[in-house]
């Protein structure tokens, strides 16, 4: 339900600010004919026009929800506010940068994307767009350098891995001082989580007598999850990184549990995928069913990654679709009228976002059960 209400809010929204983008280009193509026959007074005016009409209610949802090499925080008087991340590069033609291969500066060289910088800028070319591009003498673009940069995402996901150790190092303290006693602080509060996790998804999933070895997995994908879920509702550095609404993000998770599956794996579950107990003529002449079998070895990981990613990158569009609504009915109707949508826009942001709270933590209680699920089925023994 939760899926189909999130599914029709974005089709609706996008759908007026794709009519919005439509009515925004033809106003601007008038005012463009307008100017070529006006004074010099009423193409200024004009031009302020289209400043005010040139709002991309596309480009601002995806911006906010793609990665970056900055942290773009507003704009002010038209002028970009952003912190800085590390660039970090290394060329396989160095003769273009000076003799130079491996190359460190800070994002702030690029100037928001306008400038070249030591023969490296952030392309707008459809090819590579957003990506860092090598350039050649004549300033034409050749491809793109091994780029390890600190970008937006790997910048939360350092941050909420900072956050992960201090909840771990000062549960495991509080637990050994209050040894005996009634928990208290942090550990008050992660106690309850981690015996959920223990004795009603490793436990029943897994097995009294193997849930162990995978336990340290499962609590670190539980809750590195959670706090990245998060840390995303919070539209302030070093929080708001859509880390687990990036597909990579989610297929090294998704990874992880294939790769902790694999090795595990007994020989009754290589079995029961290459020479399952079926009719022989499900296998002869043609495998039949060790294709279905291996097919879902490879669909499992895969399903892990897109029911993450889409369900948390849905949240994030769904906020900044309505937060647009405000400049796109501004731009349609006037700002009076913009200004009446705003709180309409505000109050489903923040309904959105308090539905987020509960998405994320069941986002994380699917991911971790499923990978237990996967484990258990791995280790089972034929009965």
């Amino acid at each position: 339900m939760l899926k189909l209400t999130k599914a029709v809010i974005i089709l609706f929204a996008v759908s007026l600010l794709g009519y919005g983008q439509l009515q925004a280009q033809h106003g601007h193509e008038e005012e463009t004919h307008a100017t070529e026959s006006h004074s010099e007074e009423n193409e200024d005016h004009a031009s302020d026009a289209h400043a005010e009409e040139g709002f991309n209610a596309g480009e601002f949802v995806i911006d906010h929800v793609s990665d970056s090499y900055d942290w773009h925080i507003t704009d002010w008087k038209g002028t970009p506010i952003s912190i800085p991340l590390p660039i970090i590069l290394y060329s396989k033609q160095p003769e273009l940068h000076n003799g130079k291969a491996f190359h460190v500066f800070m994002s702030s060289k690029f100037h928001h994307g306008h400038s070249t910088y030591n023969g490296f800028r952030i392309s707008e070319s459809e090819e590579y767009k957003g990506k860092v591009v090598e350039l050649d003498a004549a300033g034409h673009e050749i491809g793109t350098p091994i780029d390890i940069s600190i970008t937006k995402t790997i910048a939360g996901i350092l941050a909420s891995v900072v956050i992960l150790l201090w909840l771990v190092f000062a549960t495991a303290n509080l637990a050994k001082k209050n040894k005996g006693k009634a928990p208290t602080g942090v550990q008050n509060a992660l106690e309850p989580i981690i015996f959920f996790i223990r004795d009603e998804v490793a436990k029943p999933a897994i097995g009294e007598h193997k849930y162990e070895k995978f336990m340290p997995f499962l609590l670190t994908l539980f809750f590195f999850i959670l706090i990245n879920n998060f840390m995303g509702l919070i539209p302030i550095p070093p929080f708001g990184a859509n880390v687990t609404g990036n597909i990579g993000v989610t297929m090294v998770l998704a990874l992880f549990t294939f790769a902790i599956t694999t090795i595990n794996a007994n020989k009754h579950y290589w079995k029961e995928i290459y020479n399952p107990d079926v009719p022989w003529w499900l296998k002869f002449p043609i495998p039949l069913m060790p294709i279905v079998e291996l097919s879902g070895v490879i669909t499992k990981p895969f399903v892990l990654m897109v029911r993450l990613f889409a369900n948390m990158m849905a949240g994030h569009l769904i906020v900044m679709v309505f937060v647009s609504l405000i400049f796109v009915f501004g731009s349609l109707f006037g700002p009076a009228v913009g200004l009446g949508a705003s709180p309409i826009s505000i109050l489903f942001s923040v309904f959105i976002l308090l539905l987020d709270v509960l998405v994320s933590f069941i986002q994380a209680y699917v991911f971790t059960l499923l990978s237990a699920l996967y484990f258990g089925m791995a280790t089972s023994e034929h009965h």
